[in-house]
């Protein structure tokens, strides 16, 4: 155990001495491979460094620098990261922050890009409730209509609660993280998800026909969320210190409660509606040519990281019709790189690559892809490209069948529990097909040996 312990030390010093130092650190957080830095100097950063760094899988360079340490390491590392920020002194962030502010890489300046990366933030925390509720939701659901266990019987009524109490609550988490993220109180963000998600609402007649309780779903929570966030700073402008506890938060609710319920849940509701109607006419018209292009393109996403402002699409699909046939089609992206990465290991005869695959196909075929992606078949590039493919054929007999998941969790085998019972042996059909397309697309044209000059 002190052994572990102190390798994750280490590597969290290596890396915060790469990031130039911990005055040179503005924030960080972690998702479930990533450990996200925002460092104030982009060019004190050592990529290169961090790159080689012992326990690095990759480095994505973004809005944030995301290092790919994988899961279960992630945490461990982040945990002894923070320590160390936490532990530093000798230096003033405020005026670090404002010696730096000015200094904004062009890149991340595009407005649409750096939205999507607000929204992903505000989700990526979620992760592993979501994961944990749609799991034990699924398994029930399935326990239940195998017979295995009765559907009045305590047990599946308990586990049924469990499973369920996040999705029911959810508007609130949304609603704090929203909130925090746009620079307001967190308690307020969570009144803004009650304001929409609140029983009572069905109470409140506007233009002739009373209001639908959620209505605007997770999109009018954060529409809302966002609002009072601003609100509430305007507000404390022109309120006087020793005021402000009483009136900033009373005026920012009652502006956002009112514009709530004339804006934004109908407006949330449209767009909502939107969404959902547009993505199923693509599928619906699109089919398996759609179900390809999406299941061929997840991959490029993930390695940007803005595969989790999906998050709220897959939701809200939930949310309006009951299950979710996108995530089954991009769950093969994963698939696709298992695949490749076992193609690669029956061909290369290079050892510390084949350490490599082995020690990222586990979790690969749980779901977690990155240490596949980053480690891997991303740097051998052509092997990338052959994954895509293979996640493409997957991702169309998934969208030829309609596969849908009642809830939203990890892709790969886990995803098996959420799909709905009827259709597991059709979703891991074609994870197989995809993990079989993706190895021959590699086996015949992604890869030779001398593509791997860096691995001995």
């Amino acid at each position: 155990m002190a052994k572990g312990n102190n390798r994750n030390l280490l590597i969290a010093e290596q890396l915060l001495e790469h990031l130039g130092g911990a005055e040179n650190v503005s924030a960080s957080t972690h998702c479930m491979t990533r450990l996200r830095v925002s460092p104030y100097d982009k060019s004190k950063v050592n990529m290169d460094a961090i790159k080689k760094t012992d326990g690095v899988l990759g480095v994505v360079e973004e809005e944030t620098i995301q290092i790919i340490l994988g899961p279960g390491a992630v945490n461990k590392v982040s945990a002894e990261f923070e320590k160390l920020l936490a532990s530093a002194d000798g230096f003033d962030l405020k005026d670090a922050a404002s010696k730096n502010k000015s200094e904004i890489d062009k890149k991340n300046a595009k407005p649409f890009k750096l939205f999507l990366r607000r929204i992903a933030s505000i989700f990526i925390p979620l992760i592993p409730a979501l994961v944990a509720s749609g799991l034990i939701t699924g398994i029930t659901k399935a326990v239940v209509q195998a017979e295995w266990l009765a559907a009045d019987s305590q047990l599946a009524i308990i586990l049924t609660v469990i499973g369920s109490g996040l999705f029911a609550y959810l508007g609130i988490l949304v609603g704090t993280n929203a909130a925090k993220e746009f620079g307001g109180s967190p308690a307020l963000g969570a009144l803004a998800g009650i304001l929409v998600i609140n029983p009572a609402v069905g109470d409140i007649a506007l233009f002739g026909e009373n209001l639908l309780p959620g209505r605007g779903g997770l999109i009018g929570v954060l529409f809302a969320a966002i609002f009072i966030a601003f609100v509430e700073k305007q507000v404390r402008k022109f309120v006087p210190q020793s005021l402000d506890i009483i009136i900033t938060p009373t005026i920012a609710l009652l502006i956002t409660g009112i514009v709530t319920y004339i804006v934004f849940m109908p407006v949330g509701g449209f767009v909502s509606d939107t969404i959902t109607k547009g993505l199923l006419s693509v599928l619906d018209l699109g089919g398996v040519v759609a179900g390809f292009v999406l299941g061929a393109t997840f991959l490029p996403l993930v390695v940007t990281g803005l595969h989790q402002g999906l998050t709220p699409v897959h939701l809200e699909l939930i949310n309006s019709i009951g299950d979710d046939p996108l995530l089954p089609i991009l769950a093969m992206g994963g698939a696709g790189q298992v695949g490749a990465a076992f193609a690669i290991y029956f061909k290369t005869k290079k050892k510390s690559l084949k350490r490599a695959i082995g020690g990222g196909l586990p979790s690969g075929m749980l779901g977690i892809g990155e240490p596949l992606i980053f480690g891997v078949t991303l740097p051998l590039g052509r092997p990338f490209l052959t994954a895509c493919l293979g996640a493409g054929v997957g991702g169309a007999f998934q969208a030829h069948f309609d596969i849908a998941t009642i809830a939203v969790g990890v892709s790969g085998l886990p995803l098996t529990f959420l799909v709905h019972t009827n259709q597991i042996l059709l979703y891991l059909a074609g994870l197989a097909i995809s993990y079989a397309a993706g190895f021959i697309f590699t086996y015949l044209f992604g890869f030779k040996d001398e593509m791997a000059a860096e691995f001995k």
